[in-house]
């Protein structure tokens, strides 16, 4: 089956428009982050290397087929094998959104976190839109062993966080990835604000419960 003109329209120009919500907001800055949909046909369009997420032009998106070779559109960015590591081990996952947003960032530099899951369930919505987040160790952007890495947390989580880097997040829709990102964002920064301070998050119990709704 391939996508219609239509699905492929809509969804360029939604990538676009969340892009520059994200970038307006602070979520991103410079060139940083990308963004990409898997369509009905297995294609992706993903955010271009090099582009900022609030300027972004529904005509120049990377384009690249089912089987992940690039197609047409702007060069794409370095970190195109992060969707598809998702995607890969995610057969019902239709979008990726990877950031550099800054708390999440900054939680992913501290040094006694557990790399199991480095957020505790501070809030119902962060159990429910993000659930368990691993940390992936530091590897250099591009790096291979990166993908591998990300592709061993992937099939039983939706979003990880890169070491020293960034979250990366999949959704069933790319509305469903950034609501989950932008929860995940929220988070580290109340984790942030609270260091140093007691606090009571939901017990295991009340976070399994959740997770299974």
């Amino acid at each position: 089956m391939t996508a219609t003109l239509s699905e492929a329209t809509k969804a360029r120009d939604r990538i676009c428009a969340v892009g520059k919500s994200i970038f307006d907001r602070g979520l991103t800055f410079g060139s940083t982050g990308n963004i990409s949909v898997r369509l009905s046909d297995g294609s992706m369009l993903m955010t271009p290397t090099n582009a900022s997420l609030g300027a972004l032009d529904p005509a120049r998106l990377s384009r690249f087929d089912a089987d992940g070779t690039f197609l047409d559109g702007d060069k794409p960015t370095k970190e195109s094998f992060l969707h598809m590591c998702m995607y890969c081990q995610r057969p019902h996952s239709n979008a990726v959104v990877h950031l550099h947003s800054t708390h999440s960032v900054a939680v992913s530099v501290l040094a006694e976190v557990d790399p199991a899951d480095v957020l505790p369930p501070l809030t119902a919505y962060y159990v429910m839109r993000v659930g368990r987040l691993p940390l992936i160790p530091y590897f250099a952007p591009g790096d291979e062993k990166l993908a591998r890495a990300v592709e061993e947390q992937a099939g039983d989580n939706h979003a990880v966080l890169l070491a020293n880097h960034g979250p990366v997040v999949a959704g069933g829709s790319l509305e469903e990835a950034q609501y989950a990102t932008e929860e995940l964002e929220e988070t580290a920064k109340l984790f942030l604000m609270l260091q140093g301070h007691k606090t009571r998050p939901l017990t295991d119990d009340q976070a399994d419960a959740l997770r299974k709704r």
